[in-house]
């Protein structure tokens, strides 16, 4: 294998990337593939809710100046770097997550989208699955701070403004020189009506219905991968999955 395969969830806000990221780590890990890493990208971190776990330290709350002062005689900071980043692992089986999370104070997030690109760059030879939970836009993959990733799934609601935000999204990462052919348009809350295919900005991979499974953990506080595998968005995403596998095996990455 020629390391893992990188898959990167976008989209407008509101889309439910979250959502997606969540439910296809648990039908890869129920297929059998693990270990997956999950990275949570977007400040406003909540994917450690979707998967039902807590998250304790986030690279956002990591004090620069430690980087310099708290470094063990005798350890490089690669070193050093490599025994952080495993310290603020959410560790579960199967799967492990690292947020990025807000920087403290009133500083800007350049030290921490270093963290995050740093984290990616270590962590994830250890994994067969990198499932890279964005904000919304296209700010991580414009910067680098995700590297390039092997699938970019990009989410809409079937509204014609989700549509519209995902044939931007497309001509930025193309401007930012990625393969359009690493690029899908995922379709959340689908209600049964979306334009003709051949008028998408990108090629369909799937459709994940509106489920008040989904509306109802999401109410009560519930994990997201709590919803019972029968759930119509579950199996959706199970199909889903069964795609992406597909595409990582004709890549070597799985």
């Amino acid at each position: 294998m020629r390391g893992p395969c990188r898959i990167a969830v976008t989209g407008k806000g509101g889309t439910g990337k979250t959502t997606l990221a969540a439910l296809l780590a648990a039908s890869l890990l129920s297929d059998g593939i693990r270990p997956i890493l999950a990275v949570d990208a977007d400040p406003n971190a909540n994917f450690h809710e979707a998967l039902g776990l807590v998250v304790r330290e986030t690279l956002g709350s990591m004090r620069e100046d430690a980087f310099a002062r708290a470094i063990p005689p005798g350890m490089s900071r690669t070193a050093y770097l490599a025994l952080r980043f495993r310290q603020a692992l959410v560790e579960s089986s199967g799967l492990d997550l690292i947020a990025m999370g807000r920087p403290e104070g009133t500083g800007c997030y350049c030290f921490a989208n270093h963290l995050l690109a740093e984290a990616m760059e270590i962590l994830q030879r250890d994994y067969r699955v990198v499932i890279i939970d964005s904000e919304a836009g296209m700010e991580h993959i414009s910067r680098g701070t995700i590297g390039r990733p092997d699938l970019l799934l990009v989410t809409s609601d079937p509204g014609m403004r989700g549509i519209r935000t995902a044939a931007r999204i497309r001509e930025i990462a193309v401007s930012l020189g990625l393969d359009p052919g690493t690029m899908h348009l995922v379709i959340n809350r689908d209600r049964g009506t979306l334009a003709e295919e051949g008028t998408l900005p990108l090629p369909l991979l799937g459709r994940i219905p509106e489920d008040p499974n989904v509306q109802d953990a999401d109410l009560e506080g519930r994990p997201l991968v709590s919803i019972p595998p029968e759930a119509p968005a579950r199996q959706a995403v199970a199909d889903l999955a069964g795609k992406i596998r597909a595409i990582c095996a004709g890549k070597g990455r799985i």
